[in-house]
């Protein structure tokens, strides 16, 4: 398998990231790890990308009865609407979710209809087609401090709440990088600078948190991370550098510093006392102000259109997720 490839991507450690097609290109992502023969999936896209995921795995060499595991990071169709259809393909794997989120992949419905809450039944449809449920004596649920093996290769489960309930971050020591799933926000190439990532923090409905976020953000940086594998998308930094470890801890104090950021707009949102669907519009246009002001700041020359077209789904979702937030403290 060539080191760069359509839709995989050999990062070193035996971790390939797979451009899971959901969307667009370079935005969602689901990582193969490859141990002495054995291998494991963390977050599997949608129903939609499993054949590329098997693909990957297939072009590899490893068979998929030498996939042990699958371990989705949180249980939103886009880390984890594919799991139960790639499970069914993976004779021997098992999964391995947040205990919150166990009984939601072996019976999907509720999962379901949460989506459709928020997208709708045609966008549930066409974006994540048939979610497959996963056999219940497959699953193990994680643990704070769990460790599984690959081959010899420990994986160790942090507890991350914020972003939801249901959520852990796997730390890999090989490489010495976190899978986060969405808990250290998101970062899109297309907004990459010759000095690096800019990276915003998600805030989608419907369990934003934002003390439990900033908690698991500094509990991540605490283990000094070499490198972060993001689901939206990639690793960060994106290269592998002598200083990425510093590189690291400023990206997470950006992130911090937008969290702070994104509370302030959501309580000045608040004391309006507006109509919801005006207090929603607002929340955009307050979000959208400060990616844009943030995103200059970094140095990123795309013209200012661009950039809010790119994120136009994510300000979306996440003043959603800022009202219901809002409306829970109420």
């Amino acid at each position: 398998m060539n080191s760069n490839s359509a839709s995989s991507t050999l990062l070193g450690h035996g971790v390939w990231a797979i451009d899971t097609g959901f969307q667009r290109p370079n935005f969602d992502a689901a990582y193969l790890i490859i141990e002495q023969g054995r291998a494991a999936f963390i977050d599997t896209g949608t129903s939609h990308s499993v054949p590329r995921l098997l693909a990957a795995l297939d072009a590899t060499g490893v068979s998929r009865d030498a996939v042990d595991w699958v371990i989705p990071t949180h249980v939103h169709l886009d880390h984890a609407g594919g799991a139960g259809a790639l499970m069914a393909a993976l004779p021997a794997a098992r999964m391995v979710v947040h205990p919150r989120g166990a009984r939601h992949l072996i019976d999907p419905s509720k999962l379901i209809d949460g989506a459709r809450a928020v997208y709708g039944d045609e966008e549930v449809r066409r974006s994540y087609g048939t979610v497959v449920p996963v056999e219940a004596g497959r699953v193990v649920e994680s643990a704070d401090g769990l460790v599984i093996h690959l081959a010899d290769r420990p994986l160790k489960f942090f507890d991350t709440s914020g972003h939801a309930r249901h959520h852990h971050c796997i730390w890999d020591e090989r490489s010495r990088g976190f899978f986060t799933g969405d808990t250290f926000g998101l970062s899109y190439r297309e907004l990459d600078t010759p000095h690096g990532a800019w990276l915003l923090p998600t805030t989608t409905p419907v369990q934003f948190d934002p003390p439990a976020l900033r908690a698991s953000i500094e509990r991540l940086l605490a283990e000094q991370p070499a490198c972060m594998y993001l689901t939206h998308y990639g690793r960060l930094p994106a290269l592998e550098v002598p200083d990425g470890v510093t590189e690291v801890q400023k990206l997470g104090r950006d992130l911090l510093d937008q969290l702070d950021e994104v509370v302030a707009l959501g309580r000045q949102a608040a004391g309006l006392a507006l109509p919801e669907a005006q207090r929603h519009e607002v929340l955009k246009d307050g979000l959208s102000t400060l990616y844009l002001r943030r995103i200059e700041l970094s140095g990123c020359m795309l013209p200012r259109q661009q950039a809010l077209d790119l994120l136009a789904m994510d300000i979306e979702l996440n003043a959603q997720g800022i009202g219901v937030w809002l409306d829970g403290k109420r």
